[in-house]
């Protein structure tokens, strides 16, 4: 039985404080440094604050001359800010976006290039040091800069470097004012200047996508958590195997030839012999890795918390069943929810494509990186979705001041010293230690100095001493060609020329969708995929052994899954598993999405080809909004069996009665269901997990870990408090969660569904007991949050969303919030829907991830597709293009996608010339 646990209602401790004392830190970037700065500049007067504003905004009309151009180049914007360019060679192409870019987004580009390199603390002072620390140990920007010095190709060299000088021909001669009010507030306290960009900070760039898709690294240190409280059967039932009898994977034409040894579409049997099993020296760390995950939580997740809601929605429907008689591709990745959006769109265009001028592309792309990231071009279109491959590993390492332990020798560690710059400070200098396995991320904390002292191993482990120390091993550490894949795609003619560019993309491991006039679909998994000697990546392994490890090569890209113009006549992929594991002998990840919402869309195309009709741009649209929730389903025919006698709980319970359990803003019963779904969960698995897993500062009074035997007496619980960013902790109620709940329903007498007494409720024993005060929970839980009266309540008063600068309108005061970010809406959709506004059921109901972005491409009637933002173009809080497509993207709606020269014409309001 899970470890027994009391609750405390309405209780909060000190536990967790070292992680509160970091958020803290991380505040003072913010409180201390730019909001008094604005303060403190807004004490000048209106002049200063009026000035200031206006004196960033980006000339959009008339012409600048342009140092480098070979040409005019017209940027064309509509009226929603969308910049268009034409120009008549790829430098000047380039050249422009770069400069474009700038005017709209420097703020972001700059402090985002400051990330990548580990350099906050030159721009924000102390607070960031750690954050910096960790970053220069995982060595992103000189992975970047060896990619680009060693392995980028030629062509790609001179784009990026075009980019750059379009770039730095903006930012000269612009005081900080004169670039956007962020950098005239920091001028108050901090006398940094804005240096030159190089082609190097957009490569990086790559390297912080690849880390907040970078698969299951979550899932290997929760599961090391997790042995703490629960036996290796119960951490199976809260990981249980993908449901590919219900929930079908995107490939299911083809395997692996025995014929060829290679992935071929059409084949029907597979010679692989399948993933390995776990074995050897470990079975995870104790809750001491915890340090770790805090240490993680204090990177900023720049496209969103790293779980199950990181993903996206794309899929693609053949002509054969289209109203247009050509393909329909949609596509809408779920990431963080920030201001400025993180993406990107506009439009490449050579007046005239040819050898010199190559490009005539558009859709969305992030502020500093040249190129077009998703869209299409005059002969094709794409969409991605992260495919949730094990790309890392963590790795136990026995080490001494002379190395570390591998095959009973000990070696000595790649060492480099770092210094960390820090503005109104002194510097600060780190030494980072590197084994075969990667860096010693354990070095930058002094809570992982003891990790692993309690890991079980093996009696073959080398002696445990202070512990073991923990090393990443990580695609993303070796240098690679998706800067070039970006280019490649931008330029593909066809499935060959499109699979080509996708075998660059190596990193972050991405579905890749395609569709082109000629009326083919297709489907590709690229990405550099480590082969293991042992073990599945699921807990960390024994790095003094070479046993372990990964193989020299990766996957060959001949042999990852593809599938093109499959029978069915669609391809959908949204984070669910690729291929079924029995046809396919390489392991790819343990830890997929489940499929929720890949299948729902299955099920909404299927039910309109087998009803005769033809799917539209519409009717694309209108499944991309659904908001079905697929728990409700099966819960909710339960839940009003339960006989309820408190009359204002009954009241509540009736709400379900006839619900089709959409989940519109406007719906009481999807939220009154929702709150009985997060209250389940926590009676169920939140009580009995680690505290490094639950909600920082929510206590429990628990029976300690690893003890046995009854217990009797109150005084043999100890209280122990969470840790864990409500963002990230522990159950999240994503759909992994909902195959824990469904493969536990038919089993209502299970150890899961006991919950301990607490102050007004008895304790529970079976699944309707738990269900019963998860009900009555709620129904109190809803009351305290929108009122008494049932009548007033609804989804979207609790599912909010709330859009916030990343950099001054996370923390602080309310004024600065107020000048800097926007709403709250109310939304529908919510967790694992098509219409995916994830929320964490562990730490509450508020919007955590969104779909970033929504297109439906017409492919061939490129005029006809459709597009929307989150925000807007712009970055400058002021600006009219700051949130104006925001209102539209929440009602669902999609803006008209002008892409021939016609209709980007007739949709322009503003045209700037930029001259040689």
């Amino acid at each position: 039985m899970p470890a027994t646990t009391t609750a405390s209602s309405g209780s909060t401790g000190t536990a967790g404080g070292g992680s509160r004392k970091k958020k803290g830190r991380r505040a003072r970037l913010i409180v201390i440094v730019l909001v008094l700065a604005l303060v403190a500049g807004i004490g000048y007067g209106t002049y200063w604050s009026v000035t200031t504003v206006r004196a960033s905004y980006p000339q959009t009309n008339g012409s600048i001359h342009l140092d480098g151009l070979g040409g005019n180049v017209e940027v064309k914007r509509d009226g929603y800010g969308v910049p268009q360019i034409y120009a008549d060679s790829d430098a000047d192409l380039f050249r422009a976006q770069g400069f474009v870019q700038a005017q709209d987004r420097f703020w972001e580009m700059d402090v985002r290039r400051h990330l990548t390199a580990g350099r906050l603390s030159e721009m924000f002072g102390s607070g960031q040091v750690e954050t910096d620390s960790f970053l220069r140990t995982l060595g992103w920007r000189k992975i970047a800069q060896e990619e680009y010095d060693t392995v980028l190709s030629a062509e790609t060299k001179k784009n990026l470097q075009a980019y750059a000088d379009g770039v730095n021909s903006y930012l000269e001669g612009r005081d900080g004012k004169d670039i956007s009010v962020e950098y005239a507030a920091l001028g108050f306290t901090n006398d940094y200047k804005p240096s030159k960009w190089t082609p190097v900070d957009s490569v990086a760039w790559l390297k912080a996508m690849a880390w907040d898709l970078r698969g299951n690294m979550q899932d290997e240190i929760d599961r090391s958590l997790m042995t703490s409280r629960l036996d290796s059967k119960q951490i199976k039932d809260l990981y249980p195997d993908y449901p590919y009898d219900k929930h079908e994977p995107i490939v299911t034409e083809g395997a692996i030839s025995s014929l060829t040894g290679k992935f071929d579409p059409e084949a029907t049997d597979s010679d692989g012999s399948g993933a390995s099993t776990v074995e050897g020296a470990t079975q995870g760390l104790t809750t001491q890795l915890g340090a770790l995950s805090d240490t993680l939580d204090e990177i900023p997740a720049l496209l969103g918390p790293n779980g199950t809601g990181i993903g996206s929605n794309s899929w693609v429907v053949s002509g054969k069943y289209t109203t247009t008689n050509k393909p329909l591709l949609a596509n809408d990745p779920h990431l963080a929810p920030m201001l400025p959006s993180l993406w990107y769109q506009m439009g490449l265009h050579c007046r005239a494509v040819s050898e010199t001028c190559k490009y005539d592309t558009a859709g969305y792309t992030f502020s500093g990186m040249p190129g077009v990231i998703i869209g299409h071009n005059q002969d094709i279109a794409w969409g991605f979705t992260n495919l949730g491959a094990d790309v890392t590993d963590l790795f136990l390492e026995k080490v001494s001041t002379d190395g570390y332990l591998y095959d009973g020798k000990t070696k000595p560690f790649t060492t480099r010293e770092e210094t960390i710059k820090v503005a109104g400070g002194k510097d600060r200098h780190i030494t980072v230690r590197e084994t075969n396995n990667g860096p010693l991320v354990s070095d930058r904390s002094s809570e992982l100095e003891k990790v692993g002292q309690k890991a079980p191993v093996t009696n073959s482990a080398p002696d445990r001493a202070d512990g073991y120390a923990v090393a990443l091993k990580w695609t993303a550490l070796d240098p690679g060609h998706s800067m070039d894949a970006v280019f490649e795609l931008n330029r593909a003619k066809d499935f060959t020329t499109f699979r080509a560019a996708a075998q660059h993309f190596e990193v972050p491991s991405q579905n890749l969708i395609y569709a082109d006039t000629k009326g083919h679909i297709g489907y590709q998994a690229p990405g550099k995929i480590p082969v293991r000697k042992k073990g599945d990546g699921t807990t960390p392994s024994p790095g003094w052994s070479s046993a372990y490890g990964w193989e020299k090569d990766p996957i060959p890209f001949d042999e990852l899954p593809y599938e093109y113009d499959p029978k069915r006549g669609y391809i959908v992929t949204a984070n669910q598993a690729v291929i079924d594991e029995d046809k396919y002998p390489y392991l790819l990840t343990k830890d997929w999405g489940y499929g929720t919402r890949s299948q729902r869309i299955n099920d909404l195309i299927e039910s309109k080809i087998k009803g005769g009709g033809k799917i539209s741009t519409e009717d694309m649209q209108k499944m991309q909004m659904d908001n079905t929730s697929e728990i409700a389903a099966l819960l909710v025919p339960e839940l009003l069996k339960i006989n309820v006698s408190d009359k204002d709980v009954r009241q509540a319970q009736k709400l379900l009665e006839g619900w089709d359990y959409t989940q519109e803003a406007d719906s009481a019963a999807a939220a009154y269901f929702n709150g009985v779904w997060r209250n389940i969960l926590k009676l169920a698995f939140g009580d009995k997990l680690p505290k490094e897993m639950r909600v920082e500062g929510e206590c429990l009074n628990v029976r300690p870990a690893n003890s046995s035997g009854p217990v009797d007496e109150q005084d043999r619980l100890v209280r122990e408090c969470g840790q864990r960013s409500p963002d990230s902790a522990q159950p999240d109620g994503g759909d992994r969660w909902y195959q824990v709940v469904a493969n536990l329903m038919d089993k209502p007498d299970s150890d899961w569904w006991k919950s301990p007494k607490s102050r007004k409720d008895k304790a529970t024993e079976t699944r309707d007991e738990l269900f019963a005060r998860a009900m009555e929970d709620a129904r109190w839980e809803l009351t305290a949050k929108l009122g008494k009266d049932i009548t007033t309540w609804n989804w979207g008063r609790l599912h909010q969303l709330t859009l916030k600068n990343q950099t001054l309108g996370t923390e602080g005061p309310g004024f600065l919030q107020r000048v800097l970010n926007r709403g709250p809406w109310n939304l529908g959709g919510g967790e694992a829907a098509v219409d995916a506004t994830g929320w964490n059921a562990a730490g509450g109901y508020e919007v955590v991830w969104v779909p970033s972005m929504r297109m439906v491409v017409n492919v061939g009637d490129w005029d006809k597709s459709r597009w929307i933002n989150l925000t807007g173009a712009s970055g400058h809080a002021f600006s009219a293009h700051y949130t104006d497509q925001t209102d539209k993207w929440v009602n669902g709606e999609l803006l008209p996608w002008a892409y021939g020269t016609n209709a980007v014409a007739g949709a322009t309001k503003d045209t700037l010339t930029l001259k040689p």
